[in-house]
């Protein structure tokens, strides 16, 4: 029989700690009861995907909505795979769509709360206590195996149903202390693995939040579960950080779920009480006619980067994610129009299963909507600061004279039911872009029943009587004024019943002079236009209006 104390001694002579300590050290959180501790753990292996910030706001609202601790934890045990600035990319994109963390990894080598490290490359030594104390239990044991010795064994593994170093597989899973210790005074470099307790006839049985019940093979394969440099495989080191930590939910992609009798095995085999999980299932998007995941490659939308490159509010991605996370929150937000989404009742039980399936078009009527209810204020101070970073010629305009921009942004805001001709940032040069000499492009293509005649006679009318003094009504009614000469009637419903008698009507009246003014047929409030164009600028484009259509008439 082996003395598993002499070899846990053997194989970690330097750790000199207990888990006892540890378990001190990160004693039970105080909180509320039913208060759930939830984390995101990512890799820092490249820019943070909507996946990813998808599984991050289901956790953080999982927590915040039981008054709980919402933490980041940065796993880069894969050192090979790790990105430059990766962890500081992650971070930024948290912060940018407000996603604030009670604890964890805060970028540029921060980190807050008195669970960590939250980095997983310094936790070796918590690792290690915990991987000696299950070789002193019989539960865990050196394997010395090559790289060629693991590709002959998965070569003859072909026929098998089950893949993996156990039962008779297991090579290295009853040497000898003197066997051992004679592999380890050779120089042979060894890695830890899970001495499994599994059966092959065995079914483990557990609760999904998301998904229910699930049944599956109990894991019966002798996993690493340090690698031969000391550091742990992702496997062994979230039930070690997640028991720490004190997490009381995992959230994570469902692609994990296969994982999950061997991590249910290691929470029994360190005597952790274990986590509940909830696995998502992957963000999808439509393609030719079906269905596949987002994908880093094709799509630029799958970085978080993208949101900020195009100007989408962080308010309106995550009220977008939202409805995409719980299927009742459409109703909440119909229901609770002006609410903050903090004060949305999350529950995990209420995601979809099947996957949620992005769509581009439904995040741009989201964001329309919710800048709409913005104030002018608002939308000048966020779109200031995102074209500082990504559109210097609209920063310029703006800095030219502030007040005037943010009277711009203002036209048509705070009504009843406000224009929603902004869904991102990026879209204010060309929304606002006749209101700047600078960026104003006229264009004289009328609609609906105008034509050049008609217009020449009705600018030539309008250039007359335009009185900046005017109040809006003052202002219609001199309008509706010049539509009899013209051959127009002001009365739109007249024109509808006998347009044979008319060159048109108001509306056409108003259009010729919108077009003249700003080159589009369709614009917010005309009035607002002229009276911040000023006098000068209006006559101006009114003559070159007249110009053109006099060489057309």
């Amino acid at each position: 029989m082996i003395d598993y104390k002499e070899l846990a001694g053997l194989l970690f002579p330097d750790i000199d700690k207990t888990p006892d300590y540890y378990e001190s050290l990160y004693p039970e959180r105080n909180l509320k009861e039913g208060a759930r501790v939830s984390r995101f753990s990512p890799s820092p292996t490249g820019y943070l995907h909507f996946g990813g910030l998808y599984a991050a706001y289901a956790s953080m609202l999982n927590a915040k909505t039981t008054d709980g601790v919402f933490y980041l934890r940065i796993e880069d045990t894969d050192k090979k795979r790790e990105v430059e600035g990766g962890v500081d990319a992650i971070v930024d994109g948290l912060n940018y769509f407000g996603l604030k963390v009670d604890e964890g990894v805060t970028g540029s080598g921060s980190e807050k709360g008195n669970y960590g490290p939250y980095t997983q490359s310094k936790r070796a030594e918590i690792y290690q206590t915990f991987a000696k104390s299950l070789v002193e239990q019989g539960l865990a044991y050196p394997c010395f195996c090559s790289a060629e010795e693991l590709e002959k064994i998965r070569e003859a593994q072909a026929e098998e149903d089950i893949k993996g170093y156990w039962g008779k597989y297991a090579k290295c899973r009853d040497l000898s202390l003197d066997e051992i210790k004679a592999n380890i005074e050779s120089g042979k470099p060894w890695t830890l693995r899970l001495r499994s307790t599994g059966n092959v006839q065995n079914r483990i049985k557990f609760d999904d939040i998301i998904r229910g019940k699930i049944e599956m093979a109990e894991n019966v394969i002798d996993v690493v579960i340090l690698k031969t440099d000391g550091i742990p495989t992702y496997h062994f080191a979230h039930a070690v950080d997640d028991h720490l930590m004190r997490t009381t939910h995992v959230v994570r992609g469902d692609e994990w779920i296969a994982s999950v009798p061997l991590h249910l095995q290691l929470f029994r085999a360190l005597g952790f009480k274990p986590v509940k999980y909830a696995h998502i299932a992957p963000i999808m998007k439509e393609d030719d006619g079906g269905k596949r995941k987002l994908s880093k490659r094709k799509d630029p939308e799958a970085a978080v980067s993208y949101y900020a490159e195009e100007g989408f509010p962080k308010e309106s991605v995550c009220e977008y994610i939202l409805t995409i996370l719980n299927s009742n929150f459409e109703d909440w937000r119909r229901a609770n129009k002006d609410a903050e989404l903090s004060a949305f009742p999350f529950n995990l039980k209420k995601m979809s299963v099947s996957g949620a399936l992005f769509d581009m078009m439904k995040l741009i009527d989201v964001s329309k909507n919710v800048i709409s209810k913005m104030t002018a204020d608002k939308v000048f101070d966020l779109s200031y600061e995102w074209a500082k970073q990504f559109d210097e010629k609209l920063a310029a305009l703006y800095e030219k004279d502030n007040e005037y921009a943010k009277a711009v942004l203002n036209i048509d805001r705070g009504n009843k039911k406000p224009r929603k001709d902004i869904a991102k940032w990026s879209d204010i040069p060309d929304y606002i872009s006749y209101m700047y000499d600078e960026s104003f492009t006229p264009c004289f293509e009328l609609t609906g029943n105008a034509d050049a005649a008609l217009a020449v006679d009705v600018l030539e009318k309008y250039r007359d009587i335009v009185d900046l003094s005017d109040d809006k009504d003052e202002w219609f009614e001199k309008i509706k004024s010049i539509c009899a000469p013209c051959g127009c009637t002001p009365n739109v419903k007249e024109f509808k019943q006998n347009p044979d008698a008319f060159k048109g009507h108001v509306g056409d009246v108003s259009t010729v002079i919108r077009v003249a003014l700003t080159g589009r047929p369709n614009t917010p409030d005309l009035y607002s236009i002229t009276a911040l164009l000023g006098r000068e600028r209006v006559i101006e484009r009114i003559d070159n209006a007249l110009n053109f259509y006099r060489e057309e008439a």
